[in-house]
């Protein structure tokens, strides 16, 4: 069976200055979120994004070709009520930062993570004010607690719509680190991504490629370069 999805009703897709922001209405109608709250956009950037994403559906609506309209929906809808307890988990990762577990064999992916990622430890120690500690294998390491305090402060400084692609920034990499990176304008989103996959890269380079994991990834790929397109969104005028 074919899932049910709600057909195009509109002709026009429209910008508008509302309430000390923009919304989107569609035929004179104003776009709500899935829970019936007003879609009401901080920048304008933002909103012609999401009016463009209506305007070119077809026929049926389908979500998964509107990034910033579900990323919209997210802000207001799941990070607006919760604020505090996303920032609380996000900075969380100071404390398990993909770039602070390395491998200990074999030597040529040893040598990939510390040319990758020790680079961007000593910026966060730097520009962040947050010195981070590095271990071989899994087992959980202490940090630095004036340093998780730094990182939760920074975190905490992201409004709802930045904070909701920040969130896919640092799911989607497992490094706090490199989020920052990328939102403080020190990393291009697609160099970021790849530094994220330094494990996974190399693996391949010696094992071959998977074509499901290879999908996999290319959709997480993108995710993480939507949700880095969004914090820029976010603060654009």
């Amino acid at each position: 069976m074919n899932e049910w999805a709600p057909k195009r009703f509109w002709t026009n897709a429209d910008t508008v200055e509302r309430d000390g922001g923009y919304a989107v209405d569609l035929d004179g109608r104003a776009v709500k979120t899935p829970y019936k709250q007003p879609l009401i956009l901080p920048t304008r950037v933002m909103a012609e994004a999401v009016a463009a994403e209506w305007q070119a559906q077809i026929d049926k609506i389908d979500p998964t070709t509107m990034p910033v309209t579900r990323a919209a929906n997210s802000a207001i809808d799941k990070v607006a009520p919760q604020h505090p307890e996303v920032v609380a988990m996000l900075a969380a990762y100071g404390e398990s930062d993909l770039m602070c577990y390395r491998a200990a064999q074999p030597e040529g992916l040893v040598a990939l993570q510390d040319a990758a990622w020790d680079p961007w430890l000593a910026w966060s120690a730097q520009a962040l004010d947050a010195p981070l500690h590095v271990t071989t294998g899994v087992m959980p390491i202490g940090q630095p607690q004036e340093s998780l305090t730094r990182l939760h402060i920074r975190v905490a400084e992201f409004d709802n719509f930045s904070l909701t692609g920040f969130y896919d920034l640092v799911q989607l990499s497992g490094s706090l680190v490199l989020a920052f990176a990328v939102t403080l304008g020190k990393l291009v989103p697609e160099e970021a991504w790849r530094l994220s996959r330094i494990d996974e890269d190399y693996q391949v380079s010696q094992w071959g490629d998977d074509e499901e994991a290879a999908e996999v990834a290319a959709l997480k790929r993108q995710a993480f370069l939507d949700g880095a397109t969004f914090v820029e969104m976010s603060r654009s005028i």
